[in-house]
């Protein structure tokens, strides 16, 4: 068996069975961020992210928007758990031929990204590699009371989704900003039950959710907010590095959000569905009542 037999999901899964913590954990393995015991009042949140060139970027493309990608996955990660990113440690792998301005130009990004989201940088490594290989640790914090894990869609939630979707691969993946401030007016605001950012594509960030609350979705095909650049629902639903919010909460917070969302936020925030009872599956729904399994199509490794 190989590890294009059971995907990347498979394979962390298959990880993540043979994991036990040994210490107090919130929430470990299996989230955008580990959650992690620390003050009172507070959770201490964990994630990391890699970028390769070629797979998440090309050596062509301007080296500081690489760098302002690489610490950006972080900051995303941490708002799609109600949290605020706080310090992060960067090691990069690099050509020993890499000119010292590209170097530096990766470099300017990452500060670039630290400056405007308020991360420290505290360490890291340096090593000698044949491509370019980013990697970002990225710690933060939240309020107990603003944790959101991906597991806690109930049946009869509104599903909500920021900005618009499919055609990050024209551009987009490389100049996104993080959806902090809009994360943290949702948490402090209205009562979310479960979020996710959008990095490996709708089909398949929806489905980690679905999966881990034991509940359905059906998705209203005509609400999809598309892009201008996406290949039609299609792309809005199988693309990926949106790095948009997903996520679901009551009917009650929902109508008061469906109210409010022009004052409160800057950007579009649209309803596209409903979290159904795990029987009826995950389904797309058109305008002529025609439903169709949505099955998960986003980007993967392997």
């Amino acid at each position: 068996m190989k590890l294009n037999t059971i995907g990347e999901f498979g394979f962390i899964e298959r990880l993540a069975k043979g994991i036990r913590p040994k210490r107090s954990v919130v929430k470990g393995i299996g989230d955008d961020a580990a959650v992690l015991p620390w003050m009172r009042d507070k959770h201490l949140l964990a994630t990391s992210d890699m970028l390769i060139e070629g797979a998440h970027f090309k050596k062509t493309q301007p080296p500081e928007k690489i760098g302002w990608k690489a610490v950006c996955c972080g900051v995303s990660d941490i708002a799609a758990m109600g949290g605020l990113p706080k310090w992060a440690l960067v090691s990069c792998g690099l050509p020993k031929d890499l000119p010292v301005k590209y170097a530096d130009g990766i470099y300017r990004g990452i500060k670039k990204a630290a400056k405007c989201f308020s991360i420290d940088l505290v360490g890291g490594d340096t090593n000698r590699s044949k491509k370019i290989i980013l990697e970002v640790v990225l710690l933060g914090e939240v309020k107990k009371k603003n944790l959101v894990l991906r597991s806690g869609a109930e049946v009869g939630d509104f599903i909500f989704v920021t900005g618009s979707l499919g055609g990050s691969i024209y551009g987009r993946h490389l100049n996104f900003v993080p959806r902090l401030k809009e994360a943290q007016t949702l948490v402090s605001n209205f009562k979310v039950n479960s979020m996710i950012d959008l990095s490996d594509g709708l089909s398949s960030d929806l489905n980690h959710i679905v999966k881990q609350s034991k509940v359905g979705a059906a998705i209203y095909k005509e609400l999809i907010p598309k892009s201008k650049k996406a290949r039609g629902v299609e792309g809005a639903i199988s693309d990926g590095e949106d790095f948009e919010l997903l996520f679901t909460m009551p009917k009650s917070d929902a109508f008061r959000l469906l109210d409010l969302k022009h004052k409160l936020f800057g950007i579009p925030i649209t309803r596209i569905g409903t979290v159904t009872d795990k029987e009826f599956g995950t389904r797309i729904i058109d305008i002529f009542g025609g439903m169709q399994a949505v099955r998960p199509k986003g980007f993967r490794h392997f």
